[in-house]
């Protein structure tokens, strides 16, 4: 990581607003058309959940804000950041995986599914807490939530990690949707990056 110039930062000042906010987060949830998605994985035997977390990290990386954390009171930029995922348990209790990315969605699909192989082979309640180049990310595929509010150690949550969540998918006028949530915090990205990044995704969905 490259520590990152504020100075010349267009955002300076949104950055000098927002980065003391005692609750710097806020959360937007927007329902993706994921018709193609369902049946590319169909079609190639991939896990619809894999595919899933491979096109929101490809889609993040994407986005310099993204890729920001605060450390230490500074901002520093990665050029690459990973993602990790809550995964369900055989017990139904729930634990943390690490998912590195991968040159295609195929190849993401592969080692995800070896990891989660062997997570449950050895399930450890690993919640990434020392990692800051990565991207949280949960599924609840249970419900077609609308909203969605998460549990918060603010101390802990100070760097800016993005949170992402996917919902149960409907179907709605042909078409397939799942809702979708992503939460950022402020003082490194504002309403027009979540829509940027939103807009992306869509496309990397439809263009698969």
């Amino acid at each position: 990581m490259n520590k990152f110039d504020i100075n010349s930062w267009n955002r300076k000042t949104q950055y000098e607003f927002f980065k003391d906010y005692e609750d710097p987060y806020f959360n937007l949830t927007a329902n993706l058309e994921v018709t193609n998605l369902y049946n590319f994985c169909k079609e190639n035997q991939i896990s619809f959940f894999l595919a899933c977390l491979y096109l929101a990290v490809e889609t993040a990386n994407e986005i310099l804000e993204f890729r920001l954390r605060i450390i230490d009171g500074q901002v520093f930029e990665y050029k690459s950041i990973d993602i990790g995922s809550t995964v369900l348990n055989k017990d139904n209790s729930f634990s943390f995986c690490f998912f590195k990315r991968q040159a295609s969605i195929l190849k993401f699909d592969k080692s995800g599914k070896r990891i989660l192989k062997k997570h449950q082979e050895n399930t450890d309640f690993d919640s990434n807490k020392d990692m800051t180049n990565v991207i949280y990310a949960s599924s609840i595929p249970w419900i077609s939530f609308t909203s969605i509010k998460h549990s918060r150690d603010i101390k802990r949550e100070k760097s800016g990690i993005p949170k992402f969540v996917f919902g149960k998918y409907f179907n709605e006028n042909k078409y397939i949707k799942m809702p979708f949530s992503i939460e950022v915090h402020h003082a490194l990205m504002d309403g027009f990056h979540v829509g940027k990044f939103i807009e992306n995704f869509q496309k990397r969905i439809n263009n698969l």
